[in-house]
This record gives C-alpha cells, structure tokens and sequence, in this order.
C-alpha cells in the first residue's frame, strides 16, 4: 500500500497540484504493482485562501500525534489534533486498512471500530517558500511572544526531502533526489552543513527525529519508506517554474516507486535463485 499527502500546508500549491498530477499522468501505470492512495489536499481551507495555517491559526503539521511526547529544546513538538489531522486518522483508523469486511467487522468490536493498516511507502509532498521567512515565522513568533530576530533561519536554495532517522533508507533517498534533479536543482548544504538548521544525512536530505513523534503527517503511518518532500519555487539560482514544482514532486514519487519495484523485483530473482540451487 502506497500513500501519497499534498496541501498539508495549504499555500505550498505543487503539493496540492504535484499529487493531482501524479494521478492524471502516472498513478495508473504503478497500480500494476501497489495499493494507492492519494489525499491531494489535507488543509483545504489553507490551499483555498493561500495560507499555512489553518482557519484557527494552527499549523497541521504538527498535529499528527497529539498524544506525543513535548521534549524542551527540539525544534518541532507535536502539537493538539486539528481538525485535519482529526479527520485524516480517522479517515486511516476506521475507514480504511488491509483486512477484508468480515475481520474489519470483528475487529470493531474488538478494537473500537479501528482497522489494521499495512503501509509500505508513504511520501507527503510540500514546499519550502521564502515567505516561511517573510511571513510565517515572524507571525508564529509573535503569536508565541517570541523574538524573531533571534530565531531566523535560511531557506534551502532547491528542492531537498526530510528523512526519519529511524527509518534512513539511503538507497531510496538517493533515488528519489536523482529523479528530482531531472526536472529542477537539489539544494546545497549551507555553510554549517546543514538544511534548515538540521544535520545533512546525504545530499539533498535532511535527518530529524522520528516523524511521529513529531506530529508531522509523515509519520501518520507504519511505513517504511516515508518522507517528506521540499519544493523550492523561489529560487533565484535555478529554474523552478509551478510546471516543475508540480513536476518535481511528480519526479520524487516515480523515483520512489521505481526503487521500491526494484528492491522487490532482486528479492524475486534472489529468491528463484535459491530455490534453484535448493
């Protein structure tokens, strides 16, 4: 089973529109080999009136674990349920999952109404914008009491994916950043090293914590093969047009699925070898 977010952050638009295209122009092809399933638009409200936030004033992609653990100093904690995040669990607990009618109907009673869920590759697709700079931040810092000055960061120049640290796949993420980098440019570290102020696993990937323990939709599921892209439409060094930014994201899913197929497809022949030889 494959699951593919957009318009957590309403105003990252590729992510919206990168998942629509996806499914216009590739999804059919991969049905061959996957389950999918695509919410193109978490944050409806966000992506129709340009904003990160929510109507309320809350950032969705925290919200994704709101029972996690709040740790002083890390620089994401979860944070309460939003009315997104409430309805994409629910939507993943009870309406979804691998079992067939029967055991979904005895696990109801057993469990609450909740299904199982099987996810093998999940991929949540967003931007990074200078106006999470211009605008976000120093509204997210005067709405904490916070002092923005203080608390600046850069915006990576090209496109870059986050990566859990418990779950690296470095294979997989190289992948997908060669796939990218046929359509637009991967950002460069900066001069610490780093991406957004975190350690740089391998180029164009950042390394955080694990996803669910931060809130972050990403971590919504068990999937192994889990990330979250970074589209940078305002670049001044490279070419981004919202074509490419829609294409860039479209890319990093091929790239993807493309090695997940591959894994799979030397595990079958490793396999027919053994038996071979048996």
């Amino acid at each position: 089973n494959v699951f593919i977010t957009g318009g957590v952050h309403g105003y990252e638009t590729s992510g919206v529109e990168g998942a629509l295209l996806f499914l216009r122009s590739k999804a059919r092809q991969y049905s061959e080999h996957f389950n999918i399933l695509v919410i193109p638009c978490v944050s409806p409200w966000g992506y129709e009136r340009i904003q990160r936030w929510n109507a309320k004033g809350v950032d969705p992609n925290r919200s994704f674990n709101p029972e996690g653990e709040i740790v002083e100093g890390r620089s994401f904690n979860p944070e309460a349920a939003t009315e997104e995040s409430a309805a994409l669990i629910r939507f993943m607990e009870y309406e979804i999952g691998k079992k067939g009618d029967d055991e979904a109907d005895a696990d109801a009673d057993a469990d609450d109404g909740k299904k199982e869920l099987d996810w093998l590759c999940h991929v949540d697709l967003h931007e990074t914008t200078d106006t999470d700079e211009t605008e976000f931040r120093p509204a997210k810092n005067s709405r904490d009491g916070k002092d923005y000055e203080s608390d600046k960061g850069e915006i990576p120049d090209g496109f870059y994916l986050v990566q859990d640290e418990t779950s690296p796949m470095p294979g997989w993420f190289t992948a997908m950043i060669e796939s990218v980098r046929k359509v637009t440019h991967i950002a460069p570290a900066d001069a610490d090293g780093k991406l957004i102020g975190e350690e740089v696993s391998q180029e164009g990937v950042v390394k955080i914590p694990n996803k669910k323990s931060l809130g972050l939709c990403a971590g919504v599921t068990n999937a192994p093969y889990r990330t979250t892209t970074e589209v940078y439409p305002d670049s001044k060094t490279g070419s981004c047009t919202p074509e490419q930014c829609n294409q860039a994201q479209v890319a990093c899913i091929e790239g993807a699925l493309d090695y997940i197929i591959g894994q799979q497809t030397d595990r079958e022949r490793t396999n027919e070898r053994t038996t071979a030889i048996e």
